[in-house]
């Protein structure tokens, strides 16, 4: 009785986590106007800024990833948390482009320790389980995006990252009452992986669905400003994260190649209407309408590595699947921002469809593969 109250409350500090690390992605959405106009900045400067934090979550996720093999992962929440908090100080104490990104680079790269902390403190206490506890823990980064454009409702540059600041440090708590495993399970890294018929359909998957993350929250606050004002953009946001975190619930009952495949259309659809219209009415259907492809597109994508790679041998496939996936976060913002700058935003939509066609492409590459697939490695 004892053990399984613990365990409850340790996949409850867990899925807490998911959800602080994800509002950190979200959560400078609607201030990033207010930066602009403080700093006088383009689009453009304003993109480099958001993909400043998937910059340094790449490098955050190898860093984590090598230290998985070394140390415990409660070890590696809890520096994570604490340079999530430094990060987000940056914000309150210093001001100019220059201070703000490096701020925004010590959160990203805080961020990558997290989710490599969180999913194999999942794996690790949880074998057997891992598809249905990642899927939960998935679903809490979904429901964590809420939070994000929240605080960023508050208004302001400062308030927003004084509240996150806030929770990262009451996440550094959380860590503390969390059980060391029970299980002395390893894990390694394993290149073979990587040549696995579904891994490469896995992180086109990702890329994809972070990359319209990185377009929503990186570019379209800048276009959705010309009517709404910063708590209109937040309430806006969170709208969104709900529907991404009702769809990703949702999708984790179907079969994930299908739903990934189906996730492009209203990704590409809804993002190519927020762009090409000024209406806040069609703003809010078509945002809706590419939160149900993102959420489909996140639990298809996690569907298909977690039934392409066995866990023990899992690292190197997480640790680049995750990168790729924050590659499509800095690609977001960066091409959605140059386009904008260069053609209007009504050219935005021509992002996630680059992306929609690359993974359509590396499916077809998948289905022409060799037919004496094992079975472990049998397109889910």
């Amino acid at each position: 009785m004892i053990a399984a109250v613990a365990e409850r409350r340790d996949f409850a500090v867990l899925l807490t986590l998911a959800a602080v690390d994800a509002a950190s992605y979200s959560v400078i959405a609607p201030v990033l106007p207010q930066i602009s106009r403080q700093l006088h900045a383009a689009p453009g400067k304003i993109g480099i800024l958001a993909a400043a934090f998937a910059a340094a979550s790449i490098l955050g996720f190898a860093v984590a990833g090598r230290f998985i093999r070394r140390t415990t992962t409660l070890r590696i929440l809890g520096v994570s948390l604490l340079v999530m908090a430094v990060g987000s100080l940056g914000f309150i104490v210093a001001s100019g482009w220059a201070a703000y990104l490096i701020a925004r680079a010590a959160m990203g790269f805080a961020s990558g320790g997290l989710w490599i902390g969180i999913a194999f403190a999942t794996l690790e206490r949880w074998p057997g389980q891992e598809y249905v506890r990642l899927s939960r823990v998935l679903a809490a980064y979904s429901v964590g995006g809420l939070a994000g454009p929240a605080l960023g409702a508050i208004g302001g540059i400062h308030g927003p990252f004084a509240a996150y600041l806030v929770l990262a440090l009451l996440g550094v708590v959380a860590v503390s009452t969390v059980s060391p495993a029970r299980t002395d399970r390893r894990f390694e890294g394993d290149f073979a992986a990587l040549r696995e018929c579904g891994f490469w359909l896995a992180a086109g998957g990702i890329v994809f669905a972070m990359l319209a993350l990185g377009v929503v929250e990186g570019v379209l606050p800048l276009h959705l400003a010309a009517h709404l004002s910063q708590t209109e953009i937040g309430g806006l946001y969170v709208g969104v994260s709900l529907v991404v975190a009702v769809s990703a619930g949702a999708s984790g009952s179907l079969r994930p190649v299908p739903i990934l495949l189906a996730s492009t259309v209203p990704v590409v659809v809804g993002l190519g209407l927020v762009g090409a219209t000024s209406s806040v009415l069609i703003w809010v259907l078509a945002l809706a309408v590419a939160g149900i492809g993102v959420g489909a597109a996140y639990t298809g994508s996690l569907g298909v590595l977690i039934a392409t790679v066995e866990p023990q041998r899992i690292v190197t496939a997480m640790v680049i699947w995750s990168q790729l996936a924050l590659i499509g976060y800095l690609v977001g913002p960066l091409g959605g921002g140059g386009l904008a700058q260069a053609f209007g935003f009504r050219t935005i939509g021509l992002v996630p469809l680059a992306a929609a066609l690359l993974l359509v492409v590396a499916y077809a590459g998948v289905a022409r593969g060799p037919r004496d697939r094992g079975p472990r490695t049998q397109l889910p």
